[in-house]
């Protein structure tokens, strides 16, 4: 079976801002695909992602993470959120890569399971699995931090279409 990755949409940062949100996100493919190249403008801030702008506490993570001298794990339930890193922080200094993957989002009869993959050679590396407890379909995608990215960040969100 063939898989083909279509982008639905790239953001790039003209300017600091702390929310980017992909908003009309169609149904038509099996799982979505974020990808954020980012740097903190100030602070050093941790990814957060909302779905469908839900800030109730139906979000729930498993953590693992390490610094190349420390590893550790955490695991938390009825969140407002997901981390998409921990570890892997924003700095003012390096990028930071996050890959986030949304799987069988546009199910209706499942919750929704979201893995996170983020690295910062400065600070880190992470693998996080989120669950958002709820049977909607996605269609927004919310991540911010607590301060803000630096101009010039990049967030590409793809659908996945298996053939």
């Amino acid at each position: 079976m063939a898989v083909t990755y279509e982008k639905i949409a790239t953001n790039t940062l003209g300017a600091g801002v702390a929310t980017v949100t992909f908003s009309s996100i169609p149904a038509t493919y099996t799982d979505l695909v974020l990808i954020c190249d980012t740097k903190a403008s100030t602070g050093t801030p941790n990814n957060r992602m909302q779905v469908n702008s839900d800030t109730a506490t139906n979000y729930s993570q498993t953590v693992l993470a390490g610094n190349g001298t420390t590893a550790t794990s955490a695991r938390s339930s009825s969140n407002t959120f997901i981390y998409a890193d921990y570890y892997a922080t924003n700095d003012t200094t390096n990028n930071k890569n996050t890959i986030i993957q949304v799987m069988n989002y546009a199910n209706t009869s499942t919750y929704k399971t979201i893995l996170s993959r983020a690295n910062n050679a400065a600070a880190g590396t992470d693998a996080i699995v989120g669950l958002w407890r709820s049977t909607s379909a996605i269609n927004s995608i919310t991540v911010y931090v607590a301060s803000s990215w630096a101009s010039g960040a990049i967030f590409s969100l793809y659908g996945i279409k298996a053939a």
